[in-house]
This record gives structure tokens, C-alpha cells and sequence, in this order.
């Protein structure tokens, strides 16, 4: 008798209830810092924007009895379109029966694919936040480099407080945050000027750099991407390589309001696409004697605004 299989798995909202309550910035992934969550209930479509053209000027000036002078939103359209990621991960029946008493291996398989979900997000963040040809031109590009950040003489403090001041001069706001790697952190730590601002008690260390670079710099918030992955081939030995380059700092403004209360961008997720923004399900193939854990979202890193930011790229 031929064995029917079927063509979709069983919703597990418990294991849904276990993804939604990871914390990904305190498991050390930062995209979703520098571009907070926004749901929306299309896959693709238009989203109204804050762009800084509303700088312009408006004559407030009224004369009695007269109608007043109006204004509007200046706005613009962009459009957005979440893409479709997922990964399974097989349960056999031998392994399940292994470890019962060792985990819960749905629970376990949930996270491994979780991790590797994250993961995936984060080098895509990477990969569209350090991006010299996004951000280019002398508004929102400056490369340091020949007085490298790993250079413990290196001025990077005037680095930092001149892009800074440019994108005030680009927005009318000076940047909320900036972004940088774990060795861009170290090297930071390292820097003459830098050092010579702390409590000469106090032992350096990344959080001390992240309390302190708001008197430094007039920046309140330093996020560290520290992620590493194996870059090696199937089959080779582990290469350990980082996510977020030393070779660059990204200052920008955060939106943390909605789409029209201006900033760098927002990692949108269609939410109407599945249960609770993620969908977790399981499915029985019996070919392999496995039950299949499957984790599906839909997502796009949307940048809806370099000017409010500006790269630096502070190494070679």
C-alpha cells in the first residue's frame, strides 16, 4: 500500500509561543537594533516614508480674518517587499527516543533552527548596513582609513563627532546610535584618547565604552555586533569569520516611531502571512522516520533613508 504523505504540517503554536519569546539582542544579534521590527499586513506594497524635505520653510505668519497658510506631510512612497525564508530541521524516532530523558528534542530542533534564522537575518543586515555603494558621496560617506581606528593614536573621536555633525547638517538630528564590529569595539578600547576619558580605576571593557560614548561623543547608544559564522566549505575544517567588518562605523538615527517620524529604515515582516508573525510547524516523513520541524516568516531589511545615516570606513 503506498504511503500518503502529507502536504502540510501541523501548526504548533506551543513552539511558536517558545520562537516569539527569544530575545535576539540579548543572544547577541543586533539587526533589529539598528532596524526595529514593523508589521504590516501586505507582503508587498507602498509604505509613506518621512523624507527630509520637510525642512523646507513655512510662513506662519497670519493676518487678522485671513485664512492661514497650510502645510503638509512631506512624504514619499517606497515600496517594500517581504521575502520568503524558512528552514526545517528532522527529529528521527531514534534520536527522540535517545535523548527523552536528556531534552525535548522539538524544543531543541526549534532552536537550532531558530539560531540559524537569526543568523541568516544578520548578515543580511550586514550586508545592507556596511555597504559602501548605499552609502556614498560626501554626505554619507567618509573614509578615515588612512588613520585607521586600530591605530591606538587614531583621532577617531573627531571621526565620529564630524559624521556626527553631518548628519545633522543632512536631517536637522543628530545620530541616536551607532553601529560597529566586535574588533571595531576592542580597537576603540585601545585608543589613546579614548581611554584617557575613563576613571583611570576603571578597567576598560565594552560596556564601560558603550556607558561612556554619550559624554564622549553625543551619541546615547553604541551597538556591537559580535556574531561570528563558519564561512569554511562543506567538509573543511572550521573557519571562524566575523559578520560585522572592523573596516566600518555606521552613525545613524533609529526609527523607533512609526514610518513617518524619519530614520535610517525598519526590518518590515508581513504579519498577516502566518500566526504570531513566525509559523512553526511539524510534519510526519516517514521515509526517513523523522518528524520535520519547519519555521517560516516573511521579511525584508528595508532602508527607507541613508541620509539619516553615514558610514565611516575606519580600516583598510
Amino acid at each position: 500500500m503506498a504511503i500518503q504523505y502529507a502536504s502540510r504540517g501541523a501548526e504548533r503554536a506551543d513552539l511558536g509561543e517558545i520562537f516569539s519569546q527569544f530575545n535576539a539582542v540579548e543572544e547577541g544579534f543586533v539587526t533589529t537594533q539598528v532596524l526595529p521590527v514593523l508589521e504590516l499586513g501586505k507582503q508587498a506594497a507602498a509604505i509613506s516614508v518621512r523624507m527630509r524635505e520637510n525642512l523646507k520653510r513655512a510662513d506662519a505668519k497670519h493676518s487678522n480674518g485671513g485664512a492661514f497658510n497650510r502645510i503638509n506631510l512631506n512624504v514619499e512612497d517606497l515600496t517594500y517587499q517581504t521575502i520568503d525564508y524558512g528552514l526545517e530541521e528532522l527529529i528521527t524516532d531514534t534520536d527522540r527516543e535517545n535523548y527523552v530523558t536528556d531534552f525535548d528534542a522539538d524544543a531543541e530542533a526549534l532552536a537550532n533552527v531558530r539560531y540559524h534564522m537569526f543568523l541568516e537575518q544578520e548578515i543580511r543586515g550586514a550586508t545592507a548596513l556596511f555597504n559602501g555603494t548605499t552609502f556614498t558621496g560626501a554626505a554619507l560617506y567618509t573614509d578615515v582609513s588612512a588613520a585607521p581606528w586600530d591605530a591606538a593614536g587614531s583621532d577617531a573621536i573627531g571621526h565620529i563627532l564630524a559624521a556626527r555633525d553631518q548628519i545633522r547638517a543632512n536631517v536637522g538630528m543628530y545620530p541616536t546610535s551607532m553601529l560597529i564590529g566586535a574588533v571595531t569595539a576592542t580597537n576603540l578600547l585601545n585608543n589613546t584618547a579614548i581611554r584617557a576619558a575613563f576613571s583611570p580605576t576603571a578597567v576598560p571593557t565594552v560596556a564601560l565604552l558603550m556607558a561612556q560614548l554619550g559624554a564622549l561623543v553625543g551619541i546615547p547608544e553604541l551597538i556591537v555586533g559580535e556574531k561570528v559564522y563558519d564561512s569554511a566549505l562543506e567538509g573543511q575544517d572550521f573557519s571562524g569569520s566575523d559578520i560585522w567588518s572592523d573596516d566600518y562605523a555606521l552613525l545613524f538615527v533609529k526609527q523607533t516611531l512609526g514610518p513617518k517620524s524619519g530614520g535610517l529604515g525598519r526590518t518590515i515582516t508581513w504579519d498577516r502571512a502566518v500566526d504570531g508573525v513566525v509559523s512553526v510547524d511539524m510534519y510526519r516523513e516517514n521515509q526517513t522516520a523523522s518528524d520535520v520541524v519547519r519555521v517560516r516568516q516573511f521579511q525584508q531589511e528595508k532602508l527607507f533613508d541613508p541620509y539619516y545615516g553615514h558610514l565611516l570606513k575606519v580600516d583598510a
